[in-house]
């Protein structure tokens, strides 16, 4: 299954009984789930397994409550949020516990919606901006090493990372909600 489809396309199909795209939803949203668990609540490994396996099988079961098809990932983000909350109260009864959210909880699942936002926008990004921005920024590797490696000049690579920086940019930019007026 191309992994172009949208997630509102995905889930379509998901609804339609496709076990591909099943499969294609838990990967494209299985890191995301899985650092909600780890990183905004600090769970222990197995207690956030337990919480990835139960928001996937309660996704399955639910998905036809779904309004809006595009709303997927916020959507298992709710369920993550609310299933780690209930494995911190199982956990408080055993051991009394001050504040059943981690604190930074919320600044933790935005910035994990800001780097999903990123990883997405970079599957979009054509594979010479994939490659040299994964080479650059997670690999850190230099415009040298880069240009060695791709057989192009250090002053092309360092060129191509801005311009692909930019389109990344308005790839962003195009899928910011509005801000709301106060």
């Amino acid at each position: 299954m191309p992994s172009e489809l949208t997630d509102a396309a995905l889930v379509a199909r998901c609804r339609a009984g496709d076990p591909a795209a099943w499969h294609e939803l838990v990967e494209r949203f299985s890191r995301y789930v899985y650092a909600i668990s780890i990183q905004a609540f600090r769970l222990p490994h197995h207690d956030a397994e337990d919480v990835f396996q139960e928001v996937f099988a309660r996704a399955y079961q639910r998905l036809d409550k779904l309004r809006d098809d595009e709303a997927i990932r916020p959507w298992l983000g709710q369920l993550t949020r609310r299933l780690c909350i209930d494995r911190l109260r199982a956990a408080a009864r055993e051991t009394p516990a001050e504040d059943i959210e981690p604190a930074g909880a919320d600044e933790t699942i935005a910035e994990l919606d800001e780097a999903f936002a990123v990883r997405e926008a970079l599957r979009e990004a054509p594979e010479h901006c994939r490659e040299v921005l994964d080479r650059f920024f997670c690999k850190d590797e230099s415009y040298a090493t880069i240009g060695a490696a791709l057989d192009l000049p250090a002053g092309t690579i360092a060129s191509r990372i801005s311009r692909c920086l930019a389109g990344l940019r308005k790839v962003l930019e195009g899928k910011k909600p509005a801000p709301s007026a106060v």
